[in-house]
């Protein structure tokens, strides 16, 4: 797969270390798939070395753009974020496995906790596309950390906040209102429903725990560091979740996911 010089469209700061980048890719806007990812080397200098792993947060095929939500949090995010709109990066992608859609289960229910809203607006179009109801629960611990939900309120979802502080939206964490939610049948029909969700690894763990609770069928992307981002360094590796097996067996989250069915990998 060629690494694509991609100049930037736009790129705005949403809070105080939160990004939302646009750059040009007609391979990669055409081939993406909700769940994907592209692997991004914002400078060519040696430091930082390897390039930094981004969930493809939307596409606009009328300028063949392609959307990536992020946060600060080292090096190479810090150099990602000092760039400007017409300046050049270097993409790879787009990588891994995205979300599959469910056309057996109509009502979708989207989970996220904090950034792990990056790639949801490309998948509510996908399942909007297929006819799909979709809903969207989201958690920050506080109200000042929620950045990117306007893109979630203007897809057409049915949006829910929950906050730890309690200022915004129900009081607790997300997972204690998706179980509040499908406790009280807000969503419809059980057999009708499909979970897809994607933030911190606890959080995942217990939404997974309330799908098998409620026999609900869900997808969790999964967040590890990467390195080739193509499945050829292994040090992405995360545990399956083969009981079977005596000898431990490992799923790479660039190739094999990110996106896994809940019962392929052990969350915890």
């Amino acid at each position: 797969m060629p690494i694509h010089t991609c100049h930037i469209l736009s790129h705005e700061r949403l809070s105080g270390d939160v990004y939302r980048l646009k750059f040009v890719s007609e391979p990669i806007c055409r081939g993406a798939q909700p769940g994907q990812f592209v692997h991004i080397r914002a400078d060519v200098q040696s430091d930082p070395l390897l390039p930094r792993p981004f969930s493809i947060h939307d596409i606009d095929r009328e300028v063949m753009g392609v959307e990536i939500l992020f946060q600060v949090v080292g090096s190479g995010t810090r150099i990602l974020s000092s760039k400007r709109k017409g300046e050049s990066i270097e993409v790879l992608g787009p990588l891994g496995r995205g979300f599959g859609v469910d056309h057996e289960r109509r009502i979708s229910v989207l989970v996220a906790g904090g950034i792990g809203l990056a790639p949801f607006p490309f998948l509510i179009k996908r399942l909007r596309e297929s006819g799909h109801s979709v809903f969207v629960l989201a958690g920050w611990k506080t109200v000042e950390e929620i950045v990117g939900l306007e893109r979630i309120e203007s897809s057409g979802a049915s949006v829910d906040v929950a906050t730890e502080d309690g200022r915004r939206g129900s009081c607790g964490t997300v997972t204690k209102l998706l179980n509040t939610r499908l406790r009280a049948g807000d969503f419809g029909s059980e057999s009708e429903i499909g979970l897809y969700a994607c933030g911190p690894g606890a959080m995942l763990a217990t939404v997974a725990h309330m799908a098998r609770q409620y026999n609900v069928p869900c997808q969790v992307s999964l967040e590890e560091r990467m390195a080739c981002g193509v499945g050829a360094c292994y040090g992405c590796a995360v545990l399956a979740a083969d009981r079977e097996n005596a000898c431990p067996e490992y799923k790479l989250v660039c190739k094999d996911g990110p996106v896994f069915d809940m019962n392929e990998v052990c969350l915890k």
